[in-house]
């Protein structure tokens, strides 16, 4: 961008700071959320809490499809990149 430019939209720092301060923490959570190593631990997690009679068995499944949704997004999205992380 020319000089003109950059001090015309220079009122408006503060709102592209902030929106790529938001974008920034978005992308983290969403590679926590899918990390697989995360989604392996809560499975773990999970069948403790049926093992410890803390949930039900349809509880369980239910809870269990949506980590392995997660598991399968994670996988899908790792091999594309090539680097073995989730986005």
């Amino acid at each position: 961008m020319g000089l003109i430019s950059e001090v015309l939209m220079l009122p408006l720092a503060p709102a592209r700071g902030g929106a790529w301060a938001i974008r920034q923490v978005l992308n983290e959570a969403e590679r926590i959320y899918y990390d697989p190593a995360t989604v392996r631990a809560e499975l773990a997690r999970l069948e403790e809490q049926l093992e410890a009679g803390e949930i039900t068995e349809e509880e369980f499944d239910r809870q269990e499809d949506g980590l392995l949704d997660r598991l399968e997004i994670a996988t899908r999205t790792s091999a594309g990149l090539g680097n073995g992380t989730a986005p």
